[in-house]
């Protein structure tokens, strides 16, 4: 991974304006299809193991191309998926994917410090865009992505699973409906003990550490289950691998956020333990999901009376989530999770990490 960053780091952008030019006709001149080309960039382990094989029973889209720096894993998913040599691209040509009717879609799946670059790359190039979260590293970041893909008039999807999850979807419209009356206090934990001591998770310069990572799951949680958008927020942050997480690099964070209604959220997320769930105390009862995030299914029940625990219709989580954002393509509806989306999490992140290194109450505009 880091020789990857360093290889990203020497290319230059060489989108030029005849290229972004005809890609932006091609963008407003394309015709309809009936399943949508998918790029994937960046093929470490989330396109690897889990976007990849997701593409092979998706209806509505398909693996169409690959943009790795590493030619062997070019070769390897050559073989493995049957993709055309016109169809794989590295970071020195990835502009060229401007000219390719075959990519309809490009899925960002890099370190969070590159999201930024490729993602406004990408829309220049005239392509509709897939983000892996976090979105971004900083709400600068986000909100210049969001205005480079509304410029080139493209569609922006940041991967948040679980918005197109049966039992995420079910439980958010309980809550809704006052299933267990007013919600009063909410608590969320996104953990899990990660071994590794030289991944991206574990540096800084590329938007490592474990807010921006399982963090956002837990506020995504809190903010689901209120409905509302916190004040303000207090924050702790610590690590039991100093050798590992440097430099204030976070392994586990706390946040406990005041809502408008008055309802309050306790965060936990961590690289150190493990912990899945979502606790939700309402003024008539009780709402419990655990696991709450899980890759392999989401389940939980009400205090009240009802189970959440929809078998899946499709394979995965990230079939529902790539099919789901390929149909609003192509049906001309809006995105399920904007780009909006992610940047109001990135807004809370910074938050958080102010809170925890001042030691004081930060107020969320």
């Amino acid at each position: 991974m880091t020789s990857r960053r360093t290889f990203l780091q020497t290319t230059a952008l060489t989108s030029a304006a005849a290229t972004l030019s005809s890609s932006i006709l091609w963008s407003a001149t394309r015709p309809a299809k009936d399943k949508l080309g998918v790029a994937l960039v960046g093929l470490g382990y989330y396109s690897t193991d889990l976007l990849a094989p997701a593409l092979q029973k998706t209806k509505n889209c398909y693996l169409a191309s690959i943009v790795t720096g590493t030619p062997a894993k070019a070769e390897k998913w050559k073989k493995q998926y049957n993709i055309p040599d016109k169809n794989i691209y590295n970071y020195q040509n990835f502009d060229q994917i401007a000219n390719n009717p075959d990519i309809d879609v490009i899925y960002v799946v890099l370190p969070p410090s590159m999201h930024e670059e490729y993602v406004v790359r990408a829309a220049k190039a005239g392509k509709h865009v897939w983000c892996e979260k976090p979105m971004a590293v900083t709400a600068k970041e986000c909100q210049n992505m969001i205005d480079a893909c509304a410029k080139n008039k493209v569609s922006l999807s940041i991967g948040y699973r679980l918005q197109h999850e049966p039992n995420t979807q079910e439980y958010v419209k309980g809550l809704r409906d006052g299933k267990i009356g007013k919600v009063l206090m909410v608590n969320c934990a996104a953990a899990y003990y990660d071994a590794r001591t030289d991944h991206w998770k574990q540096k800084k310069e590329m938007g490592g550490g474990v807010m921006y990572d399982m963090g956002v799951y837990a506020i995504q949680g809190a903010r689901l289950a209120t409905g509302e958008e916190p004040i303000a927020v207090t924050a702790q942050q610590y690590t039991t691998r100093p050798d590992v997480y440097k430099n204030g690099l976070d392994e586990t964070s706390m946040a406990q956020f005041i809502f408008p209604s008055g309802a309050r959220a306790s965060i936990q997320s961590s690289y150190g333990m493990n912990m899945n769930y979502l606790h939700v105390t309402g003024s008539k009862g009780t709402l419990m999901m655990e696991p709450y995030s899980a890759y392999n299914g989401v389940k939980g029940a009400w205090s009240n009376g009802g189970t959440i625990n929809h078998p899946y219709d499709v394979p995965t989580e990230q079939v529902m989530q790539m099919d789901d954002d390929a149909a609003a393509i192509m049906n001309k509806k809006p995105m399920l999770v904007p780009g909006e989306e992610g940047l109001r999490d990135i807004k809370i992140v910074e938050a958080i990490y102010a809170a925890a290194k001042s030691g004081r109450e930060v107020k969320i505009s």
